[in-house]
C-alpha cells in the first residue's frame, strides 16, 4: 500500500516540471545543472531523477509543457475575446511577456535558442508542438485560405519571438519600448 494519496506522483511531477521550466528559462540549458533544477523545484537531485531520467529529458518536457501552455493560452483568448483576441495576445506578449522575470517568460522566446542546440528528439518534439501553436493562431485568423492563414500565423510567431528577444536584450527601457512598438505595428499588419 502506498503512503501517498492517488495522483500524488502526477501532481508532484507537474509541480517539478513547472519549476524545471522556470529554471531553464532563467538560466538557459547550459547555465543550470541537475542540482540547480532540483533546487528550483525544492526537491533533491534524486527526486528529480525519479521524474526525469536526465537533464536532457527534463529540458524536452519543459519545452513541450511551455508550448502546450502557449497553445492553451491562445485558444482561451480566442474563445473569450472572439475576433479581438489577436490584438490582446500581441499586447500581452509585447507587454507582460517582454517585461516579466525571465523565469516567467514565454518558452517560445526564451527556450527556442536552446532547442537549436539540442538533440534530434527534442527538436522533433518542439516542431510537433510548434505546429499545434501555429495551427491555434491560424484558426483564429480571418480568411478562407487555410494555407494563407497558417503562413500569417508563422510570421506572427516569428515577429513576436524575435521582437521580444531583441527588446529583452537591450538595457535601456526606452529602446525596449521602441522595439516593442515597432514589433506591435508589424505583427498586427502581418495578420491583417
Amino acid at each position: 500500500m502506498s503512503r501517498y494519496a492517488p495522483g500524488h506522483r502526477e501532481e508532484a511531477r507537474a509541480r517539478i516540471l513547472v519549476a524545471v521550466g522556470r529554471g531553464f528559462r532563467k538560466r538557459g540549458y547550459g547555465g543550470i545543472g541537475v542540482d540547480g533544477l532540483a533546487k528550483e523545484a525544492a526537491v533533491t537531485s534524486g527526486a528529480l531523477y525519479g521524474h526525469f531520467p536526465s537533464k536532457e529529458a527534463a529540458f524536452k518536457e519543459a519545452v513541450v509543457a511551455g508550448l502546450d501552455e502557449l497553445r492553451a493560452g491562445i485558444e482561451a483568448l480566442r474563445a473569450e475575446h472572439g475576433v479581438t483576441w489577436i490584438e490582446i495576445f500581441v499586447d500581452f506578449y509585447l507587454g507582460y511577456k517582454r517585461t516579466c522575470e525571465l523565469g516567467d517568460s514565454c518558452t517560445l522566446q526564451s527556450l527556442t535558442p536552446e532547442v537549436q542546440r539540442s538533440d534530434s528528439e527534442t527538436k522533433t518534439a518542439y516542431e510537433a508542438r510548434m505546429k499545434l501553436v501555429a495551427d491555434a493562431v491560424a484558426d483564429g485568423l480571418s480568411g478562407a485560405d487555410a494555407a494563407d492563414r497558417l503562413q500569417r500565423a508563422w510570421a506572427l510567431l516569428a515577429i513576436l519571438t524575435g521582437g521580444v528577444t531583441l527588446a529583452r536584450a537591450v538595457e535601456d527601457q526606452a529602446t525596449s519600448d521602441t522595439i516593442a512598438a515597432a514589433v506591435r505595428k508589424t505583427a498586427l499588419a502581418a495578420v491583417d
